[in-house]
């Protein structure tokens, strides 16, 4: 990206028809979409949510208040359109596709899903490895293949794991050091007593370890759902497209993406703050801002799809707004 292009891209944005800033974080968005895109009149039109499931080994430890089997459930769900990223994604014209990373129980046969199936779930990383690095290689190419084929200049990814929450706070301690007492929270609704249950567990499994490379703690403490993810970030981001990153499983996996490739966190929005307490603690870690605070804490993309109008409008500023030279409005001195 060359200066002047950056330059050209601020001085558009400054010399459209309202006073310097005035949009505020539209602006911003504006910006970093222009930057990715590499040209003063970006384009917004077309967006697409994909939605990774895998199990997670971690889950025999009691570290969930549901079941396993909820996973294949909610897969299900997705596919006959009744999960609230449904909703979401038909009301803001997103199209929306499912991916098997590795779903505990049978293989799941529908026309509709995208069948990546890793394993059965992950290992449990109490006892050893959640995956073989073969396999988490394999994560990565399957996504960076997924993202490849979605339409969008944006993409969205969301997740659905039953305990996933227990292995992003895991990852993300592994790949960041920050404290594990900062990342582990509620999940779907532990009461105090399953927080400090949940924290005691990841303290043991973390403690299996030392010092990691991103790669190692990929394979030792990744999802099959959340590296997949993962490679689809990295994809998205050499391809110069939008990332949106939802919450805190998300989060975890931009985190790797990161640590893997850091180039690639310029194409990342970080579309919500959700309520997952160790969320806050690891946006602050990437220096991200998100766009909304809404108390969400359901994952499934559901953010991201609820940021997505505004991502329309920043590009639409760009493009359509006229400037004070063309508007023949008087400028500022």
């Amino acid at each position: 990206m060359t200066d002047s292009l950056a330059a050209r891209i601020r001085h558009t944005i400054d010399t459209k028809t309202k006073p310097l800033g005035a949009l505020g974080r539209i602006e911003q968005l504006a910006e970093q979409i222009a930057l990715v895109q590499g040209t003063t009149a970006p384009v917004m039109s077309v967006c697409t949510l994909t939605i990774f499931a895998a199990d997670h080994g971690i889950a025999d430890a009691g570290v969930s208040t549901f079941p396993q089997v909820v996973t294949g459930q909610m897969v299900l769900n997705f596919l006959s359109g009744g999960a609230a990223a449904n909703v979401f994604a038909r009301v803001n014209g997103v199209g929306l596709q499912v991916v098997d990373a590795g779903v505990a129980g049978a293989p799941i046969a529908h026309p509709d899903l995208i069948d990546r199936r890793v394993g059965a779930g992950t290992a449990n990383f109490l006892d050893g490895p959640a995956m073989s690095a073969a396999q988490a290689q394999a994560c990565l190419d399957h996504g960076a293949d997924i993202a490849r084929k979605a339409l969008g200049e944006a993409l969205a990814f969301g997740e659905m794991g039953i305990a996933n929450t227990a292995t992003a706070a895991a990852l993300a301690h592994k790949l960041t050091g920050l404290p594990l007492i900062d990342l582990v929270g509620r999940g779907t609704g532990l009461d105090d007593a399953g927080v400090r249950h949940k924290l005691a567990v990841l303290e043991r499994a973390c403690g299996r370890t030392g010092a990691l490379s991103p790669a190692q703690a990929m394979a030792e403490y990744g999802g099959f759902e959340i590296v997949m993810m993962a490679g689809a970030m990295l994809e998205t981001a050499h391809a110069g497209r939008i990332v949106m990153v939802d919450g805190f499983i998300a989060t975890a996996a931009a985190t790797l993406a990161c640590a893997l490739e850091p180039g690639c966190r310029a194409a990342m929005v970080f579309a919500h703050r959700s309520h997952e307490s160790g969320h806050r603690v690891l946006l602050a870690h990437l220096g991200a801002t998100p766009l909304l605070d809404l108390d969400m804490r359901l994952g499934e993309g559901t953010g991201a799809l609820l940021a997505w109008p505004l991502l329309k409008a920043a590009a639409a500023m760009m493009s359509d707004m006229a400037s004070f030279e063309a508007a023949g409005v008087s400028n500022r001195d």
